[in-house]
Parts: structure tokens; C-alpha cells; sequence
């Protein structure tokens, strides 16, 4: 059996060319990576069986251990199988011989007992994907320890089949010494199902960032030369000294290079732009475009990505159910989760997770930075807990670089951003909250709760967001050259410290547009007034007769019509 990575006619699989849709931030001057990966370096279809007895083959067998905790450098089988052939594995599913007449039966037939043993876990994986998929029932309180790789970086053979991963207290975990390898890959036409499995301990090599993280977020905002204005004393005139600061009217898209005239059909923006992992993304779990994953019941713990997706990368279609991502840590984007497709999470939790420049719980896209810029997907989170994320650059628990976001009946709490958007933050995005909560979360610089930039497009309703924290602007809500409508909400207890914090519970600037209705701003604190709302001279607060704007500390409002200071 070859471990060669080949597409279903046995050629290499090569990355399809990228779409030309015109970006609209460019990062100018950050060095980019050269010779990027296609799906043939992600690992593309699985190993297919030859038949030729290569000695690379996946099967080799190993001594015995009696603990339910088995490497691929041993195996736990006191009997031996060291003597099994091809004929004799054929008998384990459902004792008929499955490349013969079963080969063509319903998938929902093919269920297989997996042993302790790591080996038999790769045996069956390859075993599966060449039969049309299988159910695989993984031993219970096993640990399936990783040492080897492929040299695509997988610990275990991607998946090109619907392949049910089933366990019970059962863990899948790359071994401390071994070389750096993500625990599982999807690839094109694959469906990878988990059921009460832990995934923990993937790796892959760290590359170093070409620039800070402030300056990546300076490319969506101006918070950076606001907080330079700030601090120079120039408060009252915090807009225009930025504007001249920058020696433009305002940041817009036309700012960006012009995109070359069309020239027909296929230079149109029309086209669908379909994203591509790079080789280091994913840890735990990626999942390449055409692939599918429903994570159920599992924990995608301890890992590490040198590039986005500490936990999870998706790039193509993933759901999450009662599942709890936890502790990872990504280089770039996305602590524990990275998302450039269709991504739903459900009744599960996000805690704890970190990531260098952006997105410390979840990155829905990703600047350019050491790479092409990446837009970011669909992403619903419902029922779900985001917590105790961190990130020094933008997007504590939160991050949507131009994709979609949605939050229903969910909490983002206790995140922490250094840059911006301490919960949430949000840039050329389209964002939706109802009945969520952004409470407690912190920023030294601005939007304590959410900050939402870039042309912007932002829903609230029904929904708080109170007591964060920010450094300088915004500390519950910062606007920026951006749209927010708040409906039945509340922004309370939020507080702008810093020694020129201005505006604790909204702050717009820049042709920002807020549009209160039945809606409460109380119990705000800023150092510097007001403590309610600051709304520039070129942004607009409206308030309608059911909204209250009350007992902010210093004042209530700045240029906000029919609100009292």
C-alpha cells in the first residue's frame, strides 16, 4: 500500500488558481510567502492501495502494552496480528469481505471496532477511505498516540470518505516529542464525522510576523492616530488633527489600488472566490475547501498552529454541536477556531483560547499579512459561550475580516484584545446580534465590547453589551466609517480609564452612523466627557423617543441631538 497524496486519477492534486477579485486592503511592504501550497502539499486525497506490498506501507505492526494508551510506534494487541493479511482484515467488517460485493452497500452498514492500537486506527482510516467510507468505533478511555507524519504534515490519513470517528472518553493525540503534524485532515469530497473523541496536542511550524498587530488593524481603522491625537492633548479636535495626520479626507475603499478594467466575464467581481489553506493552518483539524466535518459531543484541545487555526481551520463546510474548544493557540488568526467557509457552532463553548495578531477565540478571515489576504466565511454561533479568549493584536473572542457573522442567544465574555475589539471586532463586515451578551471584555486601546470598522454593517438587538472595558475610545461600542443600528438593547456599565478615555459607552468617528431605537446608554464612565456617547462632527447619532441616554459619569453626550449632557 503507497502513502503517495494523489486526486482519484492517480495525478497529483494541484490548488486551482485563486480568483482575481480586486482586495480591498493591500498590505503594502509585508513580505508574503513565497511558493504557497496547494492541495497537494495539504495532503489532498488519501493514501489509495496499489496492491504492490511497498514497505512504506501504514500496517506495520508493533509490540504490545497493556494500557488502554498506544502509540504508531506500538501497538496494544496481546494475541498479535502481526500474521493478518489482506483476506483476514476484510473479515473485521462485518465479517464480509467489503472490496467484493459489500463494496458498493450503505455506509450506515460498514461499522468497524477499532482496537487500542494507533496502527489499527490508520489501517482502518486507509481501509475506509478506499470502500466508499465506514463507521469506525474507537476503543473506550483509549488514548491513540501520533508519532509519525506524512510528509504533508497529518498525522493521520486525510479523509476522503464520510468517516465516522466514534469514542467514548477516547483521545487522538500527537506525542509530546514527536515532530510537528496537525491530527486530522479533510480533504476535497471527504465528511468527517467525530462523536465523543478529544482531539489534542497537533502542532505546526510557527513563521515570524513581518508586522505588529497594531499595524495590520491601522489598514481597517484610524483608532491608532486617534490615540496618537489623543495623547498629543488635541481632544476637541480629535477628528480633523487625525484627518491631517493623515493627509486625506478619511480611509475609504477607494484608498486601495484601483482593480484593472474588466475585460470581460471572467475578470468580473461576479466570480466566486473560493479560499485556500496554506501548509501550517490547522493544528487540530483542517478541513480543505470541498470537505466536510460535524464535530459532536468532542474537545479540540492543547493545540498549536504556526499560522491560523490553532484548534480548527475551515475552509469548507463545518459544524460544531456541544462541543468545547479550549486552550489553543494560533500564531496568526484564530486561537481556536480560523473560518474562510460555512461554519456553524451550536450549544458548545470557545474558552480560553490565543492568537497573535487577531481573533483570539475565532477569526472569520484574516488580514494579509505573511500571505494573501483571506476573506472570512459564514459563521453562526448559536447557544454558545465565548470566553477568556486573548489576542494582542484585534478581535479578543471575535474576529470578521469581510465575511459574515451572526450571534444568537450567545455570550461573548471576559476576551481580551490589546489593539481593538476587546469582544468583538468587526472590519468591511456584515455582523448580526440577537439576544447575545458582550459583557466584561477589555482592550487597551478601543472598543472595550465591540469595535466595528471599514464600512461595516452591524445588527443588535435584543441584546447587552456591558461593564467592558477600553484604554482610549468606545468602551462599550466603537464605530468606525461604519453602519450600527441597536434595537431593544442596552449599553451599560462600560467604561473608557485610560487617562484620555473619551466616550464609555459609544464613540464614533469618521462617518459613522448609529442608530439607537429602544434603547438604553446608562451608567457609562469615561475620564474625559462624555462618559455616554461622542459622536463626531462628521458621524451621526440618531435616537428615537423610547431610547434613554442617563446617568453616564462625566456627562451623558457630545453633538448627540435630543439627548441632554
Amino acid at each position: 500500500m503507497s502513502n503517495d497524496v494523489t486526486n482519484p486519477d492517480g495525478g497529483a492534486m494541484a490548488a486551482p488558481p485563486r480568483s482575481g477579485r480586486r482586495k480591498l486592503w493591500v498590505a503594502a511592504g509585508v513580505a508574503g510567502l513565497t511558493g504557497v501550497v496547494g492541495l497537494a502539499a495539504l495532503g489532498g486525497l488519501a493514501a489509495r492501495n496499489d496492491g504492490s506490498g511497498s514497505p512504506d506501507r501504514l500496517s506495520d505492526a508493533q509490540s504490545s502494552t497493556q494500557k488502554q494508551n498506544v502509540s504508531d510506534a506500538g501497538k496494544a494487541d496481546e494475541g498479535g496480528d502481526e500474521g493478518k493479511g489482506e483476506e483476514d482484515r476484510g473479515g473485521e467488517w462485518g465479517g464480509q469481505d467489503d472490496r467484493g460485493k459489500g463494496k458498493d452497500r450503505e455506509h450506515k452498514d460498514r461499522t468497524k471496532k477499532v482496537p487500542c492500537e494507533t496502527d489499527k486506527l490508520i489501517q482502518a482510516i486507509v481501509f475506509a477511505n478506499e470502500n466508499h467510507g465506514a463507521t469506525l468505533d474507537l476503543a473506550k478511555n483509549c488514548t491513540y498516540k501520533l508519532t509519525r507524519t506524512d510528509e504533508y504534515g497529518n498525522g493521520l490519513p486525510v479523509i476522503t470518505q464520510e468517516v465516522v470517528l466514534k469514542g467514548d472518553h477516547t483521545e487522538i493525540v500527537r506525542d509530546a516529542t514527536a515532530q510537528y503534524f496537525r491530527i486530522l485532515n479533510v480533504g476535497p469530497g471527504g465528511h468527517l464525522v467525530l462523536k465523543g473523541l478529544t482531539v489534542k496536542g497537533g502542532q505546526t511550524l510557527n513563521r515570524a510576523p513581518a508586522q505588529p498587530p497594531a499595524e495590520v488593524w491601522s489598514r481597517y481603522s484610524n483608532s491608532g492616530q486617534l490615540t496618537a491625537t489623543a495623547k498629543a492633548g488635541n481632544v476637541a479636535t480629535l477628528e480633523a488633527d487625525t484627518v491631517k495626520a493623515r493627509g486625506a479626507a478619511k480611509p475609504t475603499a477607494a484608498a486601495a489600488p484601483a482593480a484593472a478594467p474588466a475585460t470581460g466575464a471572467a475578470a468580473t467581481d461576479a466570480n466566486p472566490l473560493v479560499e485556500y489553506p496554506e501548509f501550517n493552518d490547522g493544528a487540530g483539524v483542517l478541513v480543505q475547501p470541498g470537505g466536510r466535518a460535524d464535530i459532536e459531543h468532542s474537545e479540540i484541545v492543547r493545540n498549536q498552529s504556526g499560522g491560523k487555526g490553532g484548534g480548527l481551520a475551515n475552509f469548507g463546510h463545518t459544524r460544531l454541536s456541544k462541543t468545547t474548544v479550549a486552550d489553543n493557540t494560533a500564531f496568526l488568526y484564530g486561537g481556536g477556531i480560523f473560518n474562510a467557509g460555512v461554519l456553524q457552532v451550536d450549544e458548545s463553548k470557545i474558552k480560553d483560547n490565543q492568537a497573535g495578531i487577531g481573533g483570539g477565540g475565532v477569526a472569520n478571515g484574516a488580514a494579509g499579512l505573511l500571505s494573501d489576504e483571506v476573506d472570512g466565511g459564514a459563521f453562526w454561533l448559536y447557544k454558545s459561550e465565548v470566553v477568556g479568549n486573548k489576542t494582542i493584536g484585534f478581535g479578543g473572542g471575535i474576529l470578521d475580516v469581510e465575511g459574515d457573522t451572526a450571534l444568537e442567544y450567545s455570550k461573548v465574555t471576559d476576551n481580551t484584545a490589546v489593539v481593538a475589539g476587546g469582544g468583538v471586532a468587526a472590519a468591511d463586515s456584515q455582523l448580526t446580534l440577537k439576544h447575545s451578551v458582550v459583557a466584561k471584555n477589555s482592550t487597551v486601546g478601543v472598543g472595550g465590547g465591540l469595535a466595528v470598522a471599514f464600512d461595516s454593517a452591524a445588527t443588535i438587538e435584543d441584546s447587552a453589551i456591558k461593564d467592558n472595558v477600553a484604554g482610549f475610545f468606545g468602551a462599550g461600542l466603537f464605530v468606525e466609517d461604519s453602519t450600527v443600528t441597536l434595537r431593544n438593547s442596552e449599553v451599560v456599565g462600560n467604561r473608557a480609564v485610560g487617562p484620555l478615555g473619551i466616550g464609555g459607552g459609544i464613540f464614533t468617528i469618521f462617518d459613522a452612523r448609529v442608530i439607537l431605537s429602544k434603547t438604553k446608554v446608562a451608567g457609562n464612565f469615561a475620564t474625559l466627557p462624555p462618559g455616554g456617547i461622542f459622536n463626531s462632527p462628521s458621524s451621526e447619532t440618531e435616537l428615537d423617543d423610547k431610547s434613554a441616554v442617563t446617568g453616564n459619569r462625566p456627562t451623558n453626550c457630545f453633538n448627540v441631538p435630543r439627548c441632554f449632557a
